[in-house]
């Protein structure tokens, strides 16, 4: 058997080495895997109702609300009613002192039984002077002075009656009563006050139906329709009550070049006359498209919408050029650059470049919706 050298042995062991070196270097490297596409949420457009509406700060007044003011002069000796009580058509809300009308009402009751007592016996006396008359026993001039007694004594009972009318009418307006139903404010007066006929007392506001009263710009008027509608609104900006106007001003305040309008409505909210409350006319309703404003991509100013499509058997976005309308709630009226059914990239959109691929979110990820919602394109 031949043995081989060590020195022999190691050369060969270099030489298969550097061969091996060689043959690794002179092979192509594998290239990087490509990042699979970004999943992105889309919406898709459809029409949706958009409204021109403008928000303003609105008045409410009571349809019925007014200062009660005391119709005779005197002092206070009763009262009835309470701040805030609520009270029927009628209701007495307080007394004042009647004692001297009651003493004149007496006097007036005596004159009046005095004047049927004398009525009665000048018709007893001018039946006996006729009945005389017809036997011969009496003159024309008697009859005739027994005809006048009983006219004039007519007379005296006739303004003896009313007189008494007159005091009795007197007499009620010392109770002062509620001319309608409703909510008593403040009573003003207290026990033992003075009152005249200018003295206010309390109020009385009928809070069931209130009108609420609104300032327009002169231009924004002009817009209104007989079935404008008038929107309530509380704090948050949720829709308490809607009612059609029922009034425009004729003309504009010449100081302001507002134009008052007015709508009322059935309080079934709590609210009461003389609050100021957020208020919304809905000009016009319309159908458009719209996308969400955090949808949107700005570059120098420019808006731009992610629009994913299929382009070569792949899923991409474009950065399409729009142009907005009014901004609403949450999202923008588009005017012009999308039309109906295209698919909006509303997520990762700060990732997203034009071109890209990206692959729709499933259903049980994040569902692609139909719509951007109802928005109200608000202004002044």
């Amino acid at each position: 058997m031949r043995r081989v050298r060590p020195l022999m042995a190691l050369k060969m062991t270099v030489w298969s080495t550097a061969l091996l070196m060689a043959a690794g270097c002179s092979g192509k490297s594998a290239a990087p895997a490509a990042p699979p596409p970004r999943e992105v949420q889309v919406l898709t457009l459809s029409p949706s109702e958009v409204r021109d509406t403008g928000e303003y700060l609105g008045s409410l007044m009571s349809r019925q609300n007014i200062t009660v003011l005391p119709q005779v002069a005197g002092y206070v000796r009763r009262i009835h009613v309470k701040p805030g009580q609520k009270v029927e058509a009628g209701a007495t809300l307080l007394e004042v002192d009647s004692r001297t009308e009651t003493a004149a009402l007496d006097s007036a009751q005596a004159q009046q039984s005095s004047a049927n007592i004398n009525r009665e016996l000048a018709k007893r006396t001018f039946a006996r002077t006729e009945a005389l008359y017809k036997e011969g026993l009496a003159s024309a001039q008697e009859l005739e002075q027994g005809r006048a007694q009983l006219e004039a004594s007519e007379a005296s009972a006739r303004s003896a009656a009313a007189q008494v009318a007159q005091r009795q009418v007197q007499l009620q307006f010392h109770a002062v009563r509620a001319p309608f139903a409703g909510t008593v404010g403040d009573v003003l007066v207290r026990l033992g006050d003075f009152v005249g006929a200018t003295t206010p007392l309390t109020t009385i506001a009928q809070a069931d139906v209130l009108e609420v009263s609104v300032s327009l710009p002169s231009e924004r008027a002009r817009a209104l329709k007989p079935d404008t509608q008038l929107e309530v609104l509380d704090a948050q900006g949720k829709v308490l009550l809607t009612s059609p106007l029922f009034f425009v001003a004729p003309q504009a305040d010449p100081r302001t070049q507002l134009v008052e309008v007015k709508a009322a409505f059935q309080n079934t909210v709590g609210l009461r006359p003389s609050e100021l409350v957020r208020s919304r006319i809905v000009y016009a309703k319309r159908d458009a498209l719209q996308i969400p404003a955090l949808a949107v991509v700005r570059l120098s100013g420019q808006p731009f919408a992610m629009v994913v499509q299929e382009k070569e058997g792949k899923t991409v976005v474009e950065r399409r050029p729009i142009t907005l309308g009014a901004l609403g709630e949450m999202a923008y009226v588009i005017e012009n650059g999308l039309k109906q059914g295209d698919r909006v990239a509303v997520s990762s959109l700060q990732a997203l470049r034009d071109g890209m691929a990206v692959k729709v979110k499933s259903a049980d990820g994040a569902p692609s919706t139909s719509g951007a919602g109802a928005a109200t394109a608000g202004s002044r």
